[in-house]
């Protein structure tokens, strides 16, 4: 039995590597902001998850790994980069607002934050009942 394999585990490790990848973006965009016809990018995961999820109503309990999953996806959606080129901010072609990039910066932070204390409280909970079992 894999502890750390199940498919919450795998969703807060997604929700880890997009929070490090938009980190990543952000940080390019705001090293960009006076860069004649720069465009930002933002890092898309959690609408992503958010859309598989909620694929479907009906959920099957699978009893033999042989079968057939009924329901929403099981699997984990990669995150994706994706380039704004439809606005315009400063007379440069730039669309890249310092205010927006760090309000940005600080949210992708706290979800940071979050992820990593839900991934340790999960591994503890784990911790502990193995520890009962002994």
């Amino acid at each position: 039995m894999n502890l750390l394999g199940g498919v919450h585990f795998k969703q807060l490790e997604g929700a880890l590597q997009a929070a490090s990848a938009r980190q990543n973006v952000i940080s390019n965009n705001l090293a960009n902001v006076d860069t004649p016809h720069f465009k930002r990018s933002e890092v898309q995961f959690e609408s992503l998850l958010r859309e598989q999820l909620t694929g479907g109503t009906l959920t099957g309990r699978l009893t033999n790994a042989k079968h057939i999953p009924i329901g929403p996806s099981q699997s984990v959606p990669k995150w994706q980069a994706v380039t704004d080129q439809s606005t315009v901010v400063g007379n440069n072609g730039n669309n890249v607002s310092i205010d927006v990039e760090m309000a940005n910066e600080a949210e992708n932070q706290l979800k940071y934050y979050t992820y990593i204390r839900q991934i340790n409280h999960d591994i503890n909970m784990k911790r502990t009942a193995m520890d009962v079992r002994r």
